[in-house]
């Protein structure tokens, strides 16, 4: 007989600390995004290329990277796969003969629908205690703390996706 698994209540003490508390609330989003990306054969860094890609199409490789706080090598992986999927092109810059920009092709276009309607559902999952206005509220105060939060050093693909 399968089991649900049991949600953690953080105690009182460890819902001071903002950072237990984004932990789980990552661990909540990023396996049921992780599990449903790879139905697509898509995984978290992946699906993250190409939504930025969708909002930056015709981006530089190394825009891409420093966007996503990932790390160039780590970067160029991540691209030659989208591309090895057909999901994604390189082509000449036409304003920088050295630099290669990347693009979306129709097929990325497609999976990316496909992934960001299966991350939203998560979302909606995950935020379902919070109204529409709280969440949109959430999203502004995150997007303020990381704004201003410390640098730190680029995501590489030997941390795990």
């Amino acid at each position: 007989m399968a089991t649900t698994p049991q949600i953690a209540t953080p105690s009182t003490d460890a819902a001071e600390f903002a950072g237990q508390l984004f932990f789980q609330l990552w661990r909540a989003s990023h396996t049921r995004v992780a599990e449903a990306l790879a139905s697509i054969d898509l995984t978290p860094a992946s699906f993250g290329v190409l939504n930025v890609l969708g909002a930056r199409d015709g981006a530089i490789q190394q825009e891409i990277g420093a966007a996503m706080g990932v790390d160039p090598s780590t970067m160029v992986s991540l691209i030659d796969e989208l591309e090895s999927a057909g999901l994604a092109k390189r082509r000449p810059c036409p304003t920088d003969r050295r630099a290669r920009e990347v693009v979306l092709t129709p097929k990325g276009r497609r999976l990316l629908k496909r992934g960001r309607d299966m991350a939203s559902q998560v979302e909606d999952e995950v935020l379902q205690g919070l109204s529409d206005a709280e969440r949109r509220q959430l999203l502004k105060l995150l997007r303020r703390a990381l704004s201003t939060a410390p640098p730190q050093t680029p995501w590489t693909a030997e941390e795990g996706d």
